[in-house]
């Protein structure tokens, strides 16, 4: 993340438009390679069936089991189930939850059709048009999609990204993307396309400079202004997750010390409906708890004599390739800028085609009076780094200012903005050549698009009387907008604190720094939703994006011939220069660390044990989920990689699987676009050696992750299993725990080799009689087996899949609308247009029931409000439990507190239950509430009334502060009624 947190959160569904919980048709493996005609499914196949309603992202593993039913009618389309049997024993069919529509289509082993001569427009709208089932959109709405995007990357993939549009606006975060190989063969098709959208929209009321200063005080305050003219606005058309499209605008701006944001503003009113983070981050370093290939090297930029030609001066800089004092590169040489085409003839500032690098000392994201660049007095670039001496400014690593002398820094100001200036265009080039192909048609970093790299040096260097304050040293970032807009790279000082040694260095004379916060760019232009936004937007999507970002800059340091990296020797591979940070480091360990390494460099953490981390480790590596340390499982896997089958083909293959991903992808996601990626460029030549190496770093072929935001995986070493591998039917019953009868419309299903919830190969619904069945499964251990739906509390099971038989008990939760429970009334405004409405008291997701509260001080000042609950018939409540987290936005003061709970036989006549108070750590859970004695019999509805919320536990004075969400709104998440229905 960027520099600082939001100061203020309002009222807003704060999700992916295009992420979700999916559900995933994983199939079997086999010896398929090509895949036959794609015949259509019938024109108009269950076109009018039901949409799956949307849902945000949930906090837990628990509530994104719970989303399951939401799916299970949209899988069983007829289409869907025709399409899942003709893709073959290793297709991937995912269905997202917020559409009800394909989160991706492909297969591992093949093409989704024959080879073809036609245009791949063609090809793509016709398969499209083949599976209205799979993918929500008649013959109309296909040939109504508009081509916004068609490049060819250099291994000669057509890659194509579709818009849906209402009065020509664009649908924000959905579309279809899709990718075609260059004998015709189409890839794979991703995206959640909206069905069913409006054919116009009511106008807007709201300007874009007011929707831009909207997003703007959202992140900084209500006293926050733009942040200046390179922020924009872009009429889109918000699909709210249960809710209406409606007219928004997406702004992208980039508020005073605080990164850059994405957000959609409601153009009627003026509400924030979905904000994201554009910027990611080095990470400032932190401690770790102690522990129980190949390649063509890239060539350097020229050296220049004294004599060569003058009219070329003003692009001469003093650069090394590494960082000062390393044993390799670590030296100054003469560059040149201008004859690289960086950077014009008779340049006064370091202002070029591929970036304008200056000196942002006061981090107001503008330029000025002393914070350009401008020539020596020999008329070139050429500044020679003056080293500092001292304590822990010894060779070989010296120090570029003194952290105990005001404005020290000034010393190698410009000599550091040479020396970024002449990273970035290094690196520029570098991933614009094959193989990895970041070029201007890919979305790369151009001055002719609009969208050359601003990098801000010395980043907040005088904030503090001529120092940075702790908020700007020890890190860097990377804000990277939609392709045509410019991103944003800060690069910070380095230096000691409390409790910590840290070189007083510049983060901006470090390659690895500047070529990872680079690659964040790479990575975000690259996995986009059709419309070109960022989707890298879940804790395993932000986790693999600092993964790549370590990858791509080491694998390219290592080319270069200036990092180590020995056959037989572990942990040379490392991010921090070595001496630079090391009480403070980025990462734990190296990138080059083996599973089971006993190398003293491959020291691990106490939680995930000594050597390379493994899937199982996710969360483990810190004190928690943290993408950074997360990341370090994706990085060290990628290497593993690249030693196994070299450093070009790798870096090919990597980077064209983020050209063929889906949406907020999960490791998994990723392993098979890797997969899919290697079919095409290397024929599936690599296949065998690409999955024994996730296999060895756990995800092998029974892994399991349920989104991008399940922080549990399941880690699994398993290869496919082969052709001749058993299989068995799965069977069993669901009955009812409390009175042991049979339950119908319960889905059982089995997690295969897809990320997200497995398909209807893998899956199966109870019968009247509580039966199930699922064919042709593989014998082997299935980390995550659940049962849920139909209005019961899902379960999560391990099962090993050999003896064909799997009996379920679940618990009704008789407060659940998939069991037929229904809100009766409610008080207080309806945000359900926001995902937030009532109806989320009772979906058995981390959707919240949010409505306002100001005042906010535990029922002080406080309008109460209610909301009624229909069970679906009389029930004896055995246990009532209440979830009072805060979510749609808001942060904790806008959980649940003071709370009454009335219960009544006919809707008519209540009787008060319970009443109380929920504090912070009440929050994150569900909590038991007993009734009153007499209060639980017989009982059809329940009212629950919010009074007050958590500000005032929180420590916020609403009078002094209105930035906390409690004192604009009360949320809560869940309402349980446990029992059995009532007798007589």
């Amino acid at each position: 993340m960027a520099k600082a947190s939001p100061a203020r959160r309002t009222r807003a569904t704060i999700l992916s438009a295009t992420a979700g919980l999916a559900l995933a048709v994983a199939l079997l493996p086999g010896a398929a390679n090509a895949a036959p005609g794609d015949p259509a499914d019938p024109p108009g196949a269950d076109a009018g069936s039901p949409v799956a309603e949307g849902l945000p992202p949930a906090p837990s593993q628990q509530t994104l089991v719970r989303r399951d039913a939401r799916l299970t009618q949209a899988e069983q389309r007829p289409g869907v189930q025709r399409l899942r049997d003709r893709l073959g024993p290793q297709g991937v069919l995912e269905l997202d939850p917020a559409t009800g529509t394909a989160r991706q289509v492909a297969r591992l082993d093949g093409y989704l059709t024959p080879a073809s001569d036609a245009d791949p427009v063609g090809v793509v709208r016709r398969y499209l048009r083949s599976h209205p089932d799979v993918f929500g959109l008649t013959a109309a709405q296909v040939d109504g999609l508009t081509l916004r995007k068609e490049y060819t990357d250099v291994a000669k993939i057509r890659h194509l990204s579709f818009v849906q549009s209402v009065d020509g606006v664009p649908v924000f975060g959905n579309g279809v993307k899709a990718n075609v190989a260059r004998d015709g063969r189409l890839i794979n098709v991703v995206g959640s396309p909206v069905r069913n959208l409006p054919s116009a929209l009511a106008p807007g009321r709201v300007t874009a400079t007011q929707a831009r200063r909207t997003a703007v005080r959202d992140i900084a305050g209500a006293r926050a202004e733009s942040g200046g003219g390179a922020d924009t606005a872009k009429q889109v058309v918000y699909t709210a997750p249960g809710g209406a499209a409606v007219r928004a605008w997406r702004t992208v701006t980039d508020p005073d010390g605080h990164g850059m944001w994405l957000h959609v503003v409601d153009a009627q009113t003026g509400r924030v409906l979905y904000r994201q983070s554009l910027s990611s981050d080095r990470d400032p370093g932190r401690t770790y708890p102690a522990a129980s290939g190949t390649g063509s090297a890239a060539a350097p930029g020229p050296l220049l004599s004294s004599s060569q030609d003058t009219t070329l001066r003003t692009g001469k800089v003093l650069a090394w390739d590494n960082y000062p004092g390393a044993p390799a590169g670590g030296k100054q040489h003469t560059r040149h800028l201008t004859a690289r085409g960086w950077l014009p003839l008779g340049a006064e500032t370091l202002n070029g085609p591929i970036a304008h690098v200056y000196s942002d000392v006061n981090d107001n994201n503008e330029v000025d009076a002393g914070e350009e660049i401008t020539p020596a007095a020999d008329g070139t670039f050429s500044f020679p780094f003056k080293p500092f001496t001292g304590d822990a400014c010894d060779v070989p690593l010296p120090c570029s200012w003194d952290q105990k002398t005001p404005n020290s820094w000034q010393t190698n100001r410009e000599q550091n903005a040479a020396q970024v200036y002449y990273f970035l265009g290094t690196f520029h080039d570098h991933l614009e050549a094959g193989p990895i192909g970041f070029t201007r048609a890919a979305g790369n970093f151009d001055g002719r698009d609009g969208d050359a790299v601003v990098a801000q040096t010395n980043d907040g260097a005088a904030l503090k009387d001529g120092l940075p304050d702790e908020n700007h040293l020890n890190n860097a970032n990377m804000g990277t907008p939609p392709d045509g807009q410019a991103p944003t790279m800060q690069l910070y000082l380095t230096g000691s604190g409390p409790g910590y040694d840290v070189l007083q260095g510049n983060f901006g004379d470090d390659a690895a720094t500047v070529y990872h916060e680079y690659t964040h760019g790479l990575s975000n232009r690259l996995v986009v939703d059709a419309d070109g936004v960022s989707t890298l937007n879940s804790q395993q999507a932000w986790a693999m994006g600092e993964g790549w970002s370590d990858w791509y800059a080491l694998d390219f340091l290592n080319n270069q011939g200036v990092l180590k990296d020995s056959p037989r020797t572990d942990g040379e591979v490392t991010l921090d220069p070595p001496g630079w940070s090391d009480e403070l480091p980025a990462r734990s360990q190296a990138l080059d660390c083996a599973v089971g390494s006993t190398s003293a460099k491959c020291p691990g953490t106490k939680e995930a044990g000594p050597g390379g981390y493994t899937y199982g480790d996710y969360g483990k590596i810190a004190d928690g989920p943290e993408v950074h340390a997360d990341g370090e499982i994706w990085g060290e896997t990628l290497w593993d990689l690249r030693t196994e089958l070299g450093s070009r083909l790798t870096e090919s293959l990597v980077t064209r699987a983020m050209e063929l991903s889906p949406a907020n992808p999960t490791f998994l996601d990723q392993r098979n676009a890797i997969l899919q990626a290697d079919t095409v460029v290397n024929g599936g030549r690599a296949h065998d050696t690409i999955w024994q190496v996730f296999a060895e770093r756990g995800m092998g072929w029974f892994a399991a992750a349920l989104t991008g935001d399940d922080t549990r995986p399941d880690e699994d070493f398993s290869l496919p299993p082969g052709p001749d591998t058993p299989v068995v039917t799965l069977t069993g019953k669901v009955t009812d725990e409390a009175s042991g009868a049979p339950v119908s419309g319960v889905t059982v299903s089995i997690s295969g080799h897809a990320s997200g919830f497995p398909g209807a190969d893998f899956s199966a619904v109870t019968a009247a009689d509580g039966t199930y069945a699922i064919r042709d499964v593989p014998e082997g251990t299935y980390r995550k087996v659940y049962a849920s739906g139909a209005g019961y509390e899902p379960r999560i099971r391990t099962l090993d899949v050999g003896s064909g038989s799997a009996d379920w008990q679940l618990v009704r939760n008789w407060a659940a609308s998939s069991g037929g429970a229904g809100i009766a009334d409610f008080s207080g405004p309806d945000y359900g247009d926001f995902g937030c409405g009532p109806a989320g008291l009772i979906d058995m997701t981390g959707t919240v029931w949010g409505s306002d509260g100001k005042g906010g001080s535990n029922g002080s000042g406080v309008d109460p409000v209610h909301a009624t609950v229909r069970l679906p018939a009389a029930v004896d409540v055995g246990e009532l439990r209440v979830d009072p987290t805060a979510g749609c936005g808001d942060d904790v003061t806008a959980s649940l507190g003071d709370y009454r709970i009335e219960t009544s036989v006919d809707g008519t006549t209540w009787a008060t239950a319970a009443e109380g108070h929920f504090g912070p750590a009440d929050t994150g859970r569900e909590n038991a509430v007993p009734l009153a004695a007499g209060t639980g019999q017989n009982i059809r509805y329940v009212r629950v009334t919010m009074l007050g919320n958590q500000a005032v536990d929180n420590g916020v004075d609403c009078a002094k502060d209105s930035g906390p969400s409690g004192c604009e709104y009360m949320d809560m998440t869940e309402l349980v009624i446990h029992g059995v229905p009532h007798q007589g």
